[in-house]
C-alpha cells in the first residue's frame, strides 16, 4: 500500500512537472514550426528591426501634418540708478500651429522612403524565417536521424554478438581457426563502440533541436517521423528566374533600391524652398499673471535655401552613390539567387536518386545475408565471404539510413533558397 501512495505520488509530481522538466518530450514537426515561431532569437530580433521601420515611417510621415505647440514664460526686472527706480514683470502663453504647405516634395519622399524601407525589413523577416526553418528542419532531421542510429546501432551490436557467439561455439568444435574468432570478437567491439558514439550523438542532436527551437534549456526531446516513407513522384524542374524574382533576399534588395531611389529625390529636393503656413494665439502682457491682453498672429513663413557651404551637393552626390552601390547589390544578389535555386534543386534531385538506389542495396543486402547465413551455416560458403556480406549489409543499413537524412536536408535547403519560411509546415 505504501509503494502505492508512493508511485501515485510520482505520477502526479510528472503530471504537473512543465514539458521541458519530463523524462522526453515526443514532439512533431508542426510542434517545433509553432515553437520557434514564438521563441527563437532571430526571429524576435528581426520583428524588432520591423517595429523600428514603421516607427521611422510614421515619423517621416508627421513632418506632412500639422504641428502644435503651447508655450509661455514669466518674467520679472529691475532697474536701479541715480534716478527713479522701476521694476516690472512680463507674462504671456501662446497656442501656435504651422502646417507645411511646399518644400519642393521633399518631406513626402522621405517618407515614401521610410515605406519602401519598411518593406524591405518585412522581406528580410521573411529571409530569416527561411533561414530559422533550415536551421530547425536539420536539427530535426539530425535528432531523427540521431535516434534511429541509436536503434539501428543496437541492431547491428545484437547481431555481431549473435555471430561472435556463433563463431566461438564453431571454434571450440574445430571448425574455425582463431583468426575467425578474433576477427568476430573485433567486430563486436566496433559494434559495441558504435552504440556509445550514436548515444553521444543523440544527446548533442537534442541540444542542437533545443537551440533551434529557441529553448536555453536542454531537455530529453525526441522527434516523430521516418526517413523510410514513400516518396512522391518527382516534381517537375521549376522555372528559377521566376523563383528568384519572389526570393525574400531579392525582394529586399529592390525595396532598398527603391528607398535609395526616394533617398535621391528627396536630396535633390533640399534647394527647394519651404514654405509654411503660420498661426499663434495666447495672451501676454505687463503685470498680474495672468496676461490680459489677447494676442494673435497669422502668417506665410518661407525660407529659401541660399548657400551651406557644399553641404547640399554632397548630399546630392552621397544618395547617388547609394542608389549606385543598391543597383549593383540588386544584381549581384539575383544572379546569386539564381545560381544557388539550381544548386539545391540538382542536389535535392541527387538525393532523392540516392536515396531510391540505397533501398535497392539495402533489399539485396538483405537478401544476401539471409542467404548467407544459411550457407555458412551448412558449410557451403567460407567465414571470409560470409564476413564480407555481414559488412555489406551493416553498410548498407547505414548507407540507406545516411540517404534519407541526406534527403530531408537537400529538400530543406531547396525550400530555403526558395524562400520558404516557417510559414511553410509539411508533415
Amino acid at each position: 500500500m505504501r509503494r502505492f501512495a508512493i508511485l501515485c505520488f510520482m505520477t502526479g509530481c510528472m503530471a504537473v512537472l512543465p514539458p521541458s522538466l519530463r523524462a522526453a518530450d515526443a514532439v512533431g514537426w508542426r510542434e517545433c514550426v509553432r515553437e520557434a515561431r514564438q521563441r527563437h532569437p532571430d526571429l524576435a530580433s528581426a520583428r524588432a528591426l520591423l517595429s523600428q521601420a514603421e516607427a521611422e515611417r510614421r515619423i517621416a510621415g508627421s513632418a506632412l501634418l500639422p504641428s502644435l505647440s503651447l508655450s509661455g514664460s514669466l518674467a520679472s526686472g529691475a532697474s536701479t540708478g541715480s534716478g527713479a527706480g522701476w521694476s516690472a514683470s512680463t507674462g504671456s502663453y501662446f497656442l501656435s500651429a504651422r502646417q507645411l504647405i511646399y518644400d519642393g516634395r521633399k518631406s513626402s519622399k522621405l517618407k515614401r522612403a521610410s515605406e519602401a524601407t519598411l518593406g524591405a525589413r518585412e522581406r528580410s523577416l521573411a529571409g530569416v524565417s527561411a533561414d530559422v526553418r533550415f536551421l530547425l528542419r536539420s536539427a530535426y532531421t539530425g535528432l531523427l536521424k540521431a535516434q534511429e542510429l541509436v536503434s539501428l546501432t543496437g541492431e547491428i551490436r545484437d547481431r555481431r554478438r549473435s555471430n561472435a557467439r556463433l563463431i566461438a561455439l564453431r571454434y571450440r568444435a574445430g571448425r574455425e581457426h582463431l583468426g575467425s574468432l578474433r576477427r568476430a570478437e573485433a567486430d563486436l567491439a566496433e559494434a559495441e563502440y558504435e552504440v556509445a558514439q550514436a548515444r553521444r550523438g543523440l544527446e548533442l542532436a537534442r541540444s542542437l533541436l533545443s537551440s533551434a527551437l529557441g529553448r536555453r534549456e536542454r531537455s530529453p526531446l525526441r522527434v516523430a517521423g521516418s526517413f523510410e516513407a514513400e516518396e512522391p513522384a518527382a516534381p517537375p524542374a521549376p522555372d528559377f528566374p521566376a523563383l528568384a524574382r519572389r526570393n525574400p533576399l531579392v525582394l529586399e534588395l529592390e525595396a532598398n533600391r527603391k528607398a535609395a531611389s526616394y533617398g535621391l529625390a528627396a536630396a535633390e529636393s533640399a534647394f527647394s524652398p519651404e514654405l509654411y503656413l503660420a498661426s499663434s494665439a495666447g495672451k501676454g502682457g505687463i503685470g498680474d499673471w495672468p496676461p490680459e491682453n489677447t494676442e494673435w498672429s497669422a502668417g506665410i513663413d518661407l525660407a529659401v535655401p541660399i548657400y551651406e557651404g557644399g553641404a547640399g551637393r554632397a548630399r546630392v552626390s552621397k544618395a547617388r552613390a547609394v542608389l549606385g552601390e543598391e543597383d549593383a547589390l540588386l544584381e549581384s544578389g539575383m544572379l546569386g539567387v539564381l545560381d544557388l535555386l539550381e544548386e539545391r534543386w540538382k542536389s535535392f534531385m541527387d538525393a532523392r536518386g540516392r536515396l531510391a538506389v540505397r533501398k535497392k542495396y539495402l533489399e539485396a543486402a538483405v537478401e544476401r545475408s539471409r542467404i548467407a547465413a544459411a550457407q555458412y551455416s551448412n558449410g557451403l560458403i567460407s567465414f571470409d565471404d560470409w564476413v564480407i556480406i555481414e559488412d555489406n549489409l551493416v553498410s548498407a543499413k547505414k548507407e540507406f539510413l545516411n540517404a534519407g537524412a541526406d534527403l530531408w536536408i537537400a529538400e530543406a535547403a531547396w525550400i530555403q533558397a526558395k524562400g520558404g519560411g516557417l510559414d511553410e509546415i509539411e508533415g
